[in-house]
C-alpha cells in the first residue's frame, strides 16, 4: 500500500494539475530516478495484484501510462507499457474502480486508450472521457481520435517509431499536427 500511496501522491502533488502535461526535463529525470524500478516491476507484471483496489489501479494505470511519457520521452519506450496500461485501465473500469476516484484524477484510467494509434481504444476512450469525465482532457481525447480515424496513427510518432511519412502526414505535420487537431475539434464543436 506504501507505494500505491507513494505512485499516487506523486502525481497529485508533487506533479499536480499544473505541470501534469508539461514538458520539463527535470521532471522527467525526477520520475525516472524515483520510479524507473517500480515500472519495471510493473511490466514484469509483479504489481498486477494493485489491480484489487481503486486505489491500486491508478497507481498502476499512472505507473504504465504516465510514467513512460516522461522517463523515457523522446524514445521509443514511452510507449513500452501502452498495452500493459490499457489492460490495467479496462480491468478497473470493468470493476467500477474509475468511478470510486474523485476528481481530476480519475482522467488517468481514460488515457491509455487515446494514447492508442487503435480506433476502438480511441472511440472507448473518448466515450469514457464525455460520459464520466468531460472536465477532464475531453479537448484531448477529440483531437486525438480525429487524428486517428484520419490516419490510422499518429503522424507525430513516425520519426520516433521509424516509420515514413505519408504526404498527406507530411502536410499534416507541416499544417501543426496535434495542435492543428485540438483547433479543428474546436471549430466542429462551435459549428455543431
Amino acid at each position: 500500500m506504501e507505494r500505491i500511496t507513494a505512485v499516487i501522491a506523486f502525481w497529485r502533488d508533487v506533479v499536480g494539475p499544473e505541470r501534469w502535461f508539461d514538458t520539463d526535463p527535470a521532471l522527467d529525470q525526477m520520475i525516472r530516478r524515483r520510479f524507473e524500478w517500480l515500472w519495471r516491476r510493473a511490466m514484469s507484471g509483479s504489481q498486477d495484484h494493485w489491480l484489487q483496489s481503486p486505489e491500486g489501479a491508478l497507481a498502476l494505470t499512472l505507473l504504465l501510462d504516465q510514467f513512460p511519457r516522461r522517463m523515457f520521452r523522446g524514445c521509443r519506450e514511452c510507449w513500452l507499457s501502452d498495452e500493459r496500461a490499457r489492460t490495467a485501465a479496462s480491468r478497473a473500469i470493468e470493476l467500477g474502480f474509475d468511478l470510486k476516484i474523485e476528481g481530476p484524477m480519475r482522467q488517468f484510467f481514460y488515457m491509455p486508450f487515446i494514447h492508442a494509434e487503435d480506433l476502438r481504444a480511441q472511440e472507448l476512450g473518448l466515450r469514457l472521457f464525455e460520459e464520466r469525465m468531460p472536465e477532464g482532457a475531453i479537448h484531448d481525447a477529440r483531437a486525438r481520435h480525429l487524428v486517428i480515424r484520419r490516419f490510422g496513427r499518429f503522424p507525430w510518432r513516425n520519426d520516433l517509431a521509424g516509420r515514413r511519412s505519408s504526404d498527406e502526414e507530411a502536410a499534416f505535420l507541416w499544417a501543426g499536427g496535434y495542435d492543428w487537431a485540438l483547433r479543428a475539434q474546436g471549430a466542429a464543436k462551435r459549428a455543431a
